[in-house]
């Protein structure tokens, strides 16, 4: 590792943890609201920003490009920083090891959602708002909001961080520079929170609850602040039909938002978004009329939950109303689609993403016709618009990984004892960033019971997956060290 692409990493990754220690602000105010015991959490946020404070004004001077290797190699190791950050709280207010507090901090900046807490609503208020605070800065990509960052120290390296972080098969600018992009990105994200908080406000929740689940609703991430999840507002359609409509706007891609707001709706009108919602509306309509066939719950109960359960899954925000496992095995294997499926490219959702199964799909297709027409040109398109070769390959090899990594931590979970469907369940979950499985970490369960190398393990699926495998794969490549 050569020093230049040390200093880019250290310059980047202490102006990110500037930024978070601002953040953390926010969950220190709520603990001095609520009376909380708040200085541990002020003294570690103020060593940790002085820390950083320190090492950015060091380096300030330094001229920092942003290369390539830089950009994925300060990207791997933010999230270490995250983890670490987000633990040091968890660890010194509640009784969970590092190991699990680290577990859970990633499992909120990747706003995978999957907990080790066992009793919720015991937890200090400030906490409970770091947890949620720690989903909704991972949901739009914390790493975005260091491209604003990133900018006013290198405006020429933004575009290449931007693409180690995006979720997206291939980004699309909004706007003629990366930050301005970036900038009202945030700006959107920011909006939909208000929205969806004072909405909730409307369906009868108090102000704490309603701030914490925007959070975990617009970042798809899943943490709530009551055992129950959502189903503690089971007997308020209003709030779980209002939560569905959230979850299912968040995994959009927010490009497509950017264009409504200025009156451009053809994002909506892409191949992505109508499978993404016609997918939706066929598994949610098949589960309300089989939950209906097995149940004696009335229609208008049947759809609220079949509708907020297949949301919550296909967005990968993991919220729970009810345990969907004893709806029997047909629901089971719906909603198992549906976690496979995830949201849109460019979301806040995780999973494989729609785009590269109609990609996948088109793909096969023409194979197929070049098989039938062996001297035809065909080619794939989306949108009418030509796929490259390069992108093809991209997501041939995204499902390679995917499947691999998947199977690796399903034969790993396996060894240590578990049952099958709670090792495939819990890979997807990890990998995809979901959240619940089934069996030992259903709805109705949480992640307590696995050892501290399980949680470890399991927390760098959470990161593999969150960074879409390439970004860390690459780092265990000889010519990625040879070549940069």
């Amino acid at each position: 590792m050569d020093l230049h692409t040390l200093i880019n990493s250290a310059k980047f990754i202490s102006a990110i943890g500037i930024g978070l220690a601002l953040f953390f602000l926010i969950p220190i105010g709520t603990g001095i609201v609520y009376g909380e015991n708040m200085a541990p959490f002020i003294r570690f946020d103020l060593l940790f920003f002085l820390f950083n404070l320190t090492l950015f004004a060091a380096l300030y001077r330094r001229r920092m490009r942003m290369t390539v290797k830089s950009a994925i190699f300060s990207v791997n190791l933010v999230w270490i920083l995250l983890g670490i950050a987000g633990a040091v709280p968890l660890y010194i207010y509640t009784e969970a090891t590092f190991a699990e507090s680290f577990f859970e901090a990633i499992s909120g900046f990747t706003t995978t959602g999957a907990t080790i807490y066992t009793e919720i609503e015991h937890l200090p208020k400030s906490i409970l708002m770091l947890r949620s605070l720690m989903h909704w800065l991972g949901g739009m990509g914390i790493i975005v909001l260091g491209v604003g960052l990133l900018s006013l120290i290198n405006p020429t390296g933004s575009m290449t961080m931007f693409r180690a972080e995006s979720t997206g098969v291939q980004l699309e600018k909004a706007t003629p520079k990366i930050r301005d992009t970036a900038l009202r990105l945030w700006g959107l994200y920011l909006f939909f929170t208000a929205a969806n908080t004072v909405l909730l406000l409307a369906g009868g929740m108090d102000l704490f609850d309603a701030v914490n689940h925007a959070f975990s609703t617009i970042s798809t991430g899943g943490f709530s602040t009551r055992d129950l999840s959502m189903g503690y507002w089971d007997d308020a359609p209003v709030i779980l039909w209002t939560t569905t409509f959230f979850m299912m706007l968040s995994g959009i891609n927010f490009l497509a938002h950017l264009k409504a707001a200025r009156g451009d709706f053809s994002g909506f009108r892409a191949e992505e978004v109508r499978w993404y919602l016609g997918l939706f509306i066929l598994l949610a309509s098949i589960l309300t009329l089989v939950h209906l066939a097995n149940s004696g719950d009335s229609i208008v109960y049947s759809t609220t939950h079949a509708f907020f359960t297949v949301a919550s899954l296909l967005t990968t925000t993991g919220f729970a109303t009810i345990n969907y496992e004893l709806w029997g095995a047909v629901p089971v294997a719906l909603l198992l689609i549906a976690m496979l499926l995830g949201g849109n490219a460019g979301s806040t959702a995780g999973g494989m993403k729609i785009i590269r199964y109609v990609i996948l799909f088109k793909n096969l297709k023409a194979q197929l016709k070049q098989i039938l027409h062996p001297n035809a040109v065909v080619g794939v398109f989306v949108d009418r618009k030509p796929v490259s070769g390069k992108v093809i390959g991209s997501v041939s090899g995204f499902l390679f990984l995917f499947i691999t990594t998947n199977v690796l931590l399903t034969f790993y979970l396996f060894a240590r004892g578990y049952d099958a469907v709670t090792c495939i369940s819990t890979s997807i979950a990890c990998v995809g960033n979901i959240g619940p499985g089934f069996a030992m970490t259903g709805p109705s369960e949480n992640f307590h019971f696995f050892s501290g190398i399980d949680k470890m393990i399991l927390s760098a699926a959470m990161i593999i997956g969150r960074l879409e495998f390439f970004t860390v794969v690459l780092l265990f490549t000889r010519d990625f060290w040879k070549r940069f």
